[in-house]
């Protein structure tokens, strides 16, 4: 990656055939301008625009986000059934939901260990297993 956050937000973009809108690089430098992976809501990383004086709505993130996704650029991941997180590491990986702080980070893939799935339905395949670990501070 480069060290032009701007220049690394573009490269991104590109490698998904996205436009690069005003409004998409100034989100993808929040994301991966540094070269860090990041978990975000659409709320923290509006939050995050606005800090920086990006003119983008709440409702602008929430569609670039599900772009990025769709495109393959970021997975969504999502906790209690309704809280989503964006993710920019798109490889299969667990994480744990700290349920006091309401965030997520990665859980480390080397000691995850499944040993057998159910049978999927019969006209059905499994298309994919998530991993959310819930955790509380004691």
């Amino acid at each position: 990656m480069s060290d032009c956050p701007t220049e690394t937000a573009t490269t991104w973009l590109s490698k998904a055939d996205l436009r690069p809108t005003r409004q998409r690089v100034a989100l993808a430098e929040l994301l991966v301008g540094d070269g860090r992976h990041r978990h975000v809501t659409a709320e923290s990383l509006f939050e995050a625009a606005h800090d920086t004086g990006a003119a983008v709505s709440l409702a602008t993130v929430y569609n670039t986000l599900r772009a990025f996704c769709a495109a393959g650029l970021m997975q969504e991941v999502t906790v209690n059934g309704s809280k989503s997180y964006f993710d920019t590491n798109t490889h299969d990986h667990p994480h744990f939901y700290w349920e006091d702080e309401g965030h997520l980070s990665d859980a480390p893939s080397e000691q995850l260990r499944i040993s057998g799935l159910p049978q999927a339905p019969k006209g059905a395949e499994i298309v994919s297993v998530d991993v959310v670990i819930r955790l509380r501070r004691v």
